[in-house]
Parts: C-alpha cells; sequence; structure tokens
C-alpha cells in the first residue's frame, strides 16, 4: 500500500503549474482557426505525462483528455457538487456510513461494445490499491467490495465512515477490466473508455487526439468531431498562439495579459474560481516564527489586498481562511468572521511587535517557487525592510523546494510559501495541511496546536454526517486563523480564452474537467 505521502504531493502538484514536469513544447502550436467544426484546437498550459489509464494517471493535463474518453461512477455538474453519471441515482448508505450500495446503469457500453458491469466498478475502486500506484490513497478505505450482481456493487470501508467519501470518492473514472488487465501498458497509451470521446492518436510530447464516439450511451450527443490536445508551457506562446488564430481555444491566461486579450477583437475569455489554496506557512518548529506574535506581525506588515490588486487581480480571488471560497459555498463557514480576524495592514504594530517579540536583527528567509508566489514573497521582504527589518527571498526549483521546506530547520527558512488543490471536502485541506501526521510529508509549519487540534481533524475525516462535520471543523479552522501557522493569501482561478467562433466554451472549478466540451450545461461547437 502507498503512503498518504504520494496523494498529497499528487494534489499539491496540480496546484503548483511549475511541478508538473514534463518537456515543455517549444513554438507555435499550428492547427485550429479554420472553425469548421471538424477538428478543435485546445492549447494546454503544462505538459502532460501522458499516462492515459485512469488507475495510474496522477497529472491534471492527461485527466483533461481521461475525462472526455471515460465516464465516472459520479461527475462533478458545473460546480463541486457530484451527480449521477454511470450510477443510476444516490447510494444506498448503511452500517454507520461505512457501506454503500451502488446501482449501476444498464445498457452503459464501453467504446468496444462491452457492457458496464459492477464488476468493472469494483476493479475501479481497488485496482489503483492492488496495484499500488500513486492513486492508491484515494481509495485505501475501502476494505472489501462484493458485485452483488451485474447492476449492484457493495462497497465496505474500515471501521470508521470516510468523511470525503459521497463528496469525492465516488467518483471514479469506470474502466473496462477486461480489457485493462489484459495489457496495461497498452492501455494506457490506447485506453478504451465509456465517455462521449474515444481514443484516436498519440504523438508522445507532441499532441494527443480524440474523437467523437457516434454510438455513445448517453443521451448527450457532442457537436464536436474531433479534439486535438496540445502543450504549450510558454505563456507568452499561448497568448501570441491565440491571438495569431493558431489554436481554437487556450487554457492558462496570464494576469498581465488579461486586459489585452480582453480587448482583443475574436477573442472571448472564461474564468471559474479554483479550489486552490495559496498560502505563506510560518515555520513554527524552530526560531522566531515559532512565536504567534511574530507571525502576526509579518502579516501587518504587507497588504495581501494590495497585492492581489496590482499584481493577480484578473486570476486570483483573496482568500481568508485555508477552505476557498468555491469549497465554502458548499459548506457556509463563516468566511466574513475569518477575514475580520485576519492581521489587517499596519506597518505600526508590525513593527511594535517585531521590536518586542524579534530579535534585533531578525532577516527571515523566505522559501518559494518562482512565478507569482515569488513575487509576493518580495513584496513581503520589501514591507520588512521598510519598518527596519527585511527579508532574504530564495526562489528554489520545485524539487528543491520540496527538499528545503519540510525539514523544519530555522537554517533553511522561516516562511515559505506553496499552493495546494483539494476538493470539495475541508479533509483535502486539514488533513493535508495541517494534521501532524503529515509534518515533513507535504507540510513544513509543524504547528503543535491547542489540546484537540489535530484528534479534531482527524474526528471529521471519519465522521460521515456533515453537520456533524461542520461543528468538528469550525474550531480548527478558527484557530488556524488566530495561530497563523499559515497564512492565507488568494486561490488561482481556472482561466480559458478562445476564439469567438467557439461556442458554448466555458470554465469548470475542477482543473481536470477543463474544457467541459460535452456535459448537460453545455456543448461546445465551431460556427
Amino acid at each position: 500500500m502507498v503512503s498518504n505521502q504520494i496523494q498529497l504531493q499528487r494534489r499539491r502538484l496540480l496546484a503548483s503549474g511549475a511541478a508538473v514536469t514534463a518537456a515543455a513544447i517549444a513554438g507555435c502550436i499550428g492547427g485550429g482557426g479554420s472553425g469548421d467544426g471538424e477538428t478543435f484546437h485546445f492549447t494546454q498550459e503544462q505538459s502532460r505525462e501522458e499516462n492515459f489509464d485512469p488507475v495510474i494517471s496522477n497529472d491534471a493535463y492527461s485527466f483533461q483528455v481521461i475525462n472526455l474518453v471515460f465516464d465516472g461512477l459520479y461527475e462533478f455538474d458545473e460546480g463541486l457538487e457530484l451527480q449521477p453519471k454511470i450510477a443510476t441515482g444516490e447510494p444506498t448508505v448503511e452500517r454507520d456510513g461505512t457501506r454503500y450500495i451502488f446501482e449501476i446503469q444498464e445498457g452503459v457500453e464501453f467504446h468496444n461494445g462491452d457492457e458496464v458491469t459492477a464488476s468493472d466498478v469494483a476493479h475501479s475502486f481497488t485496482a489503483p490499491v492492488e496495484e499500488e500506484t500513486e492513486n492508491a490513497p484515494e481509495y485505501d478505505m475501502i476494505e472489501s467490495t462484493e458485485v452483488v450482481d451485474d447492476y449492484q456493487l457493495q462497497v465496505d470501508l474500515g471501521e470508521d465512515p470516510y468523511g470525503p467519501f459521497e463528496l469525492q470518492t465516488m467518483a471514479v473514472t469506470v474502466v473496462p477490466e477486461a480489457v485493462r488487465t489484459e495489457d496495461r501498458d497498452a492501455f494506457n497509451t490506447d485506453p478504451v473508455g465509456t465517455g462521449p470521446f474515444e481514443f484516436a492518436d498519440l504523438q508522445e510530447n507532441e499532441y494527443v487526439e480524440i474523437e467523437r464516439w457516434d454510438d455513445y450511451w448517453d443521451d448527450l450527443e457532442p457537436n464536436l468531431e474531433r479534439v486535438r490536445f496540445e502543450a504549450h508551457d510558454d505563456e507568452a506562446g499561448r497568448v501570441s498562439d491565440i491571438r495569431a488564430e493558431n489554436t481554437d481555444a487556450m487554457a492558462g491566461i496570464p494576469n498581465d495579459d488579461w486586459d489585452v486579450l480582453e480587448g482583443e477583437d475574436g477573442v472571448n475569455l472564461h474564468s471559474a474560481e479554483s479550489p486552490s489554496f495559496m498560502y505563506m506557512a510560518f515555520n513554527c518548529n524552530e526560531g522566531p516564527t515559532t512565536n504567534p506574535e511574530v507571525r502576526r506581525a509579518i502579516a501587518h506588515s504587507f497588504s495581501l489586498d494590495d497585492f492581489i490588486e496590482s499584481n493577480a487581480a484578473n486570476v486570483t480571488s483573496p482568500m481568508y481562511s485555508p477552505i476557498p471560497p468555491v469549497v465554502n459555498e458548499v459548506w457556509e463557514f463563516p468566511e466574513e468572521e475569518y477575514q475580520e480576524l485576519l492581521p489587517e495592514y499596519d506597518p505600526d504594530e508590525a513593527q511594535s511587535l517585531l521590536d518586542e517579540h524579534a530579535p534585533d536583527d531578525f532577516t527571515p528567509t523566505i522559501i518559494t517557487p518562482e512565478g507569482i508566489r515569488a513575487q509576493l514573497a518580495e513584496r513581503v521582504a520589501t514591507r520588512l525592510d521598510e519598518i527596519g527589518y527585511g527579508a532574504d527571498v530564495q526562489v528554489l526549483d520545485f524539487a528543491t523546494l520540496v527538499d528545503t521546506y519540510t525539514t523544519g530547520s530555522a537554517d533553511d527558512y522561516q516562511m515559505y510559501l506553496l499552493g495546494w488543490t483539494g476538493g470539495p471536502d475541508p479533509d483535502f485541506y486539514l488533513y493535508s495541511l495541517f494534521h501532524e501526521s503529515q509534518a515533513e510529508i507535504n507540510q513544513g509549519h509543524f504547528y503543535e496546536g491547542s489540546d484537540g487540534f489535530h484528534d479534531a481533524i482527524v474526528e471529521g475525516r471519519n465522521s460521515a454526517d456533515q453537520e456533524e462535520r461542520y461543528d468538528i471543523y469550525e474550531p480548527v479552522i478558527r484557530e488556524i486563523v488566530e495561530q497563523l501557522p499559515v497564512l492565507p493569501a488568494f486561490t488561482e482561478d481556472n482561466t480559458m480564452a478562445s476564439r469567438d467562433y467557439v461556442e458554448d466554451l466555458q470554465a469548470h472549478p475542477e482543473v481536470t474537467n477543463n474544457p467541459p466540451l460535452i456535459t448537460d450545461y453545455t456543448n461546445v461547437s465551431m460556427e
């Protein structure tokens, strides 16, 4: 079985563009622009790992293809609410939230004509763990599955419920057991799904093409006949391509180019808040930042609102807790109260607190990846310098950053900036980023917390009742906001630009669901 480290690393990778490490595609994308309705060219913002087997794939950009070739047992609607897809409806829940019985629709077919059965769904749930894939921790709360008949599956968890099960785990992507296990390597690069598109062509590190499956089992019928995905890691290159009509749509609009593209004739912009959490964490293990008054002083020393307005207003939104706003729409935690608890920009108070609680020569080391987080680190350093302290900003490549921030050593850092993409459940943020078991794995603040802080996080994930979990989580979130082991910064938006002949395109909060080409709420076409 794979440790939680892999699961948490995976979610962090999705939050950090720099962490998806496939070779960049240089030069012009080419293609599109014809509006002929035949091939829709989509430019991705990061290169793919070229793994198209949902059991093993763990990068967002391969999954953007996977989600059009496969269907899930449940799928997200236009937000972060799950709705039945291959399932007939909501599961029957028994045994105090540890047993789920799923009914499977009859007549759902894979692209090879085989009908989906409960055995295929069972395999989709269990294969990540049995094969020790990097996705194993997303399913290792499942103790056993029982195929009741071809269209009914029983899934039993361990002794305790798993809170996020109904909000995300049920959205398992369904694969054909017989075809996949016959030749897993072949399946990975030529997969067979049940989705509205089937795999057509793969030129590794160049492009992947999918084409409309005319015998799609659902009532939905895609307008697009063929879709080509190509990656262009370079921001300027993507912007140039959409402006020159070398692609039909692109993802990842740079903040500084938003106004340019917004004023460009023939270009439309699309945006959706994502479940991402960008933050500045403090070393609570060693050094001056173990003192919450020092952390509070640093938070007083600069204005996040001013930073966002001047550097990222087009593609981010401010955050006031570790729960992204789009997730908070589901849970309704009191964000306005959290905002009032956070330190406001007050350089005089910052200087007073540092004079009282920090060493005279306090010059904290801030480690950060490049990009907007490096810009924020420099802003903090500038504002600290203005009140007589300063900071040493070290911009590190992602691999070095990961090796450094998990040490907990004051010699390595006092603050670090990172980002995280989770999902519609608070557990994805609170357990992963704050529970003591995850120190040195995906967190370097080493926050001890009040009595019961860490126990409450575990209690919340082991409850199946959402109201009960709200009451458990709310004090945990409030403590984080008040004690500041991390300072919430902003949530990033999923953004896309398209040519104006592209109809009905919209952005989805979950990056792997972009572009949503055929759903109950949209059907993209080129006129």
